[in-house]
């Protein structure tokens, strides 16, 4: 006898399940930053042989006219690749001017630095680029840049691109320094 009014106690408080307020969607504000900045997108400096290898002299001193070049650009962030030569190249620059780092995976279709600054929430900043070779054309690309070239040259080192992208478009400025 008990256990009757007991069960019918429980029954009545399963079936009054409180009511759920009625969720009203969010207007979602659109971003004006997503795919907008300035990017300043270069090689890497001069480096010695080697799958991994550091800067020559003549790297160091072009790292130190990147610095230079760059100290009064209002730079935000440095993004390279986990190379020595790459980080070197951005020492002068990430030491004096006291900036965050990130790296990307150097890849040959800019996916990976696409990737990387969206997950850190870096559009709409002006971020220094380092990449190599075969890598800093497809970043420009990726950046709808549009460059005129399809490969940097092996020896070549001392190209800057700048991109700037707004909701306007985007424009490409070459600089050698």
């Amino acid at each position: 006898m008990r256990i009757l009014p007991l069960l019918l106690t429980c029954l009545s408080f399963a079936a009054c399940k409180p009511k759920r307020p009625v969720r009203q969607p969010v207007p979602v504000s659109e971003d004006t930053t997503f795919l907008t900045g300035t990017f300043y997108v270069i090689r890497h400096a001069e480096r010695n042989p080697g799958p991994d290898s550091t800067l020559t002299v003549a790297g160091q001193e072009r790292a130190g006219a990147l610095y230079r070049l760059l100290k009064d650009s209002g730079l935000n962030k440095i993004y390279f690749t986990p190379y020595r030569r790459t980080v070197a190249t951005a020492d002068s620059v990430r030491i004096r001017l006291h900036l965050d780092t990130c790296f990307y995976a150097a890849d040959t279709s800019g996916e990976s630095f696409i990737y990387q600054v969206t997950r850190h929430g870096d559009w709409g900043k002006r971020l220094l680029v380092i990449g190599h070779s075969n890598t800093v054309v497809p970043i420009l690309r990726s950046l709808k840049a549009n460059p005129h070239m399809d490969v940097i040259g092996e020896n070549e080192y001392d190209r800057l691109f700048i991109v700037r992208k707004t909701r306007e478009g985007t424009e490409l400025k070459e600089v050698c320094y």
